[in-house]
């Protein structure tokens, strides 16, 4: 039964960090930034210091990564403790049937050690195989935006500076204040924001001058405190 419950617990938590990498996304961070911030809060290990930045300024994510933590604990505790159950010269530790021989109580814990490492192995491999991994992260994408757990954001931080600035990219949708004005219409440089840059389907405009229309589909590469960004634009 430990076993069963250490190989459960395992799974369950390759599942609660692609869920973790996912919320991280829809907030606006870039996937191999998601999966890694997820993957150290659930382990509680792995921080850099912009990196966490982009994680402790942002109410949100602070919450994802709160809800990860408290996880990530009791799943390695219970992981800890089942392990250890596992291991002891029990015989209704061995979770499946056995050929009718007789097998010497202190063999049980190595048996026992043998699947889990075994078991390790094949869900690590299952869980990182590109075919798998993209259809499980969609799957469960799918189920997060269904369920309105979390609302995807339009603002993707790029770059972190010092003082609270950066560069983030805003993606412009129907609906937002900005669209169909001009630079000079937006009142962007009224929260200190500049944009240097517009992406326009294939095209880039780089320093666009004031009377560059915002229309929608565009991506702007914005500078400026990220915390105007974000109440600007999400």
């Amino acid at each position: 039964m430990n076993l069963v419950l250490f190989i459960s617990v395992l799974i369950i938590s390759f599942i609660i960090v692609r869920i973790g990498a996912i919320a991280f996304q829809m907030t606006g961070l870039e996937w191999s930034v998601a999966k890694f911030q997820a993957l150290s809060c659930f382990t509680a290990t792995g921080f850099t210091t912009r990196e966490a930045e982009m994680i402790t300024t942002h109410p949100r994510r602070r919450r994802i990564a709160t809800v990860l933590i408290v996880l990530g604990h009791a799943g390695l505790v219970t992981m800890i403790a089942t392990f250890a159950n596992s291991l002891r010269p029990r015989v209704e530790e061995l979770p499946i049937p056995l050929l009718p021989i007789d097998i010497p109580k202190s063999a049980l814990p190595l048996i026992n050690l043998a699947v889990i490492l075994v078991a390790i192995y094949v869900i690590y491999k299952v869980f990182t195989n590109t075919k798998f991994a993209q259809r499980l992260t969609n799957a469960l994408r799918k189920r997060i935006v269904k369920s309105d757990i979390i609302k995807p954001v339009t603002c993707e931080e790029l770059v972190i500076a010092t003082g609270g600035y950066g560069v983030s990219k805003i993606q412009i949708r129907k609906g937002h204040p900005v669209l169909d004005k001009a630079l000079s219409e937006s009142e962007l440089r009224k929260d200190d924001i500049t944009v240097l840059a517009i992406i326009r389907a294939d095209k880039t405009i780089p320093n666009p001058i004031a009377d560059t229309k915002i229309i929608s589909g565009d991506e702007l590469i914005c500078f400026g405190k990220l915390v105007n960004i974000r109440k600007k634009f999400t």
